[in-house]
């Protein structure tokens, strides 16, 4: 019977460490041959179509070419990026500070918790149109909207790494005496990055997705209002080009976000993967 039990409780054992661990060029091959084979697969689906919701691809890949390479690269590409890039930066930021401040201070947590829980609880899409009714249709608003989208997920993040920082860390920055400014940047930042770091990639996809909604409400400029526009007036190829570029800007976006994390927080990702291979 004990021996029936101990068989039974190693299996589980056994079978994990059976299982093949794959290299990082094979995870990298991977995630290029996938998206390849799929893009092939639509090329073939898709060439000859007569249908005019579903254009071949090189149609779409043709206008895409002439849209975004050339005619409305300067006119509406870089300035959606400006503002993704300009609005997340403000709301990262501004939520690392005040997360900072609510996770140090626990009286503040109080009474400014229930505010940011209530605000973080509504969708930044939803409440574009108000901004729009209070701000307008400028360029601003748009900026705003993302700014906000950037913000509360920072704050939480921030709040939660900061209040969850080890009793021997303080005690540790106590006993050498640390002044404020070095507990700060010494301790409790490089505690709560990793969380900050979490917090911001959901901040960006938010921002994005807020980027992209701002411009199909009340703008004729940027790539969500082109791709819009496109769709109203019957120019299929050229929304499913637009639809293309916000997928590469999307995906190429969270890639440099995780290339910069990985380098920036380079203890963490080696203390994760040392953790793993133990």
């Amino acid at each position: 019977m004990t021996s029936t039990i101990t068989e039974a409780t190693r299996t589980p054992r056994r079978a994990g460490a059976a299982l093949p661990r794959l290299s990082r060029r094979t995870l990298i091959a991977i995630e290029v041959i996938v998206p390849t084979l799929l893009i092939a697969a639509w090329w073939a689906a898709s060439a000859g179509s007569t249908d005019p919701f579903f254009p071949p691809l090189s149609a779409i890949l043709l206008r895409f070419r002439e849209l975004w390479l050339f005619d409305h690269l300067l006119s509406d590409v870089v300035p959606s990026l400006a503002n993704l890039f300009g609005g997340f930066i403000l709301g990262g930021l501004a939520g690392i500070l005040v997360g900072i401040v609510l996770g140090l201070f626990a009286p503040m947590k109080w009474v400014f918790g229930p505010v940011i829980d209530f605000w973080r609880a509504l969708p930044a899409v939803a409440l574009i149109p108000i901004f729009v009714s209070l701000m307008g249709f400028g360029n601003e608003t748009r900026v705003f909207a993302i700014v906000l989208a950037a913000f509360f997920p920072v704050v939480i993040a921030t709040m939660d790494g900061v209040r969850a920082l080890d009793p021997q860390l303080r005690d540790v920055s106590a006993v050498y005496r640390l002044t404020r400014s070095e507990r700060l940047f010494r301790v409790y930042l490089p505690a709560a990055g990793p969380r900050i770091a979490s917090g911001l990639q959901v901040s960006l996809q938010a921002s994005f997705v807020v980027m992209v909604a701002s411009e199909m409400l009340g703008s004729s400029l940027g790539i969500g209002a082109m791709t819009l526009i496109a769709q109203q007036s019957f120019a299929i190829p050229d929304m499913w080009a637009g639809i293309i570029l916000l997928s590469v800007i999307g995906y190429a976006t969270n890639l440099l976000f995780n290339i910069v994390r990985d380098r920036v927080l380079r203890w963490y990702v080696r203390s994760q993967k040392i953790g793993k291979e133990s």
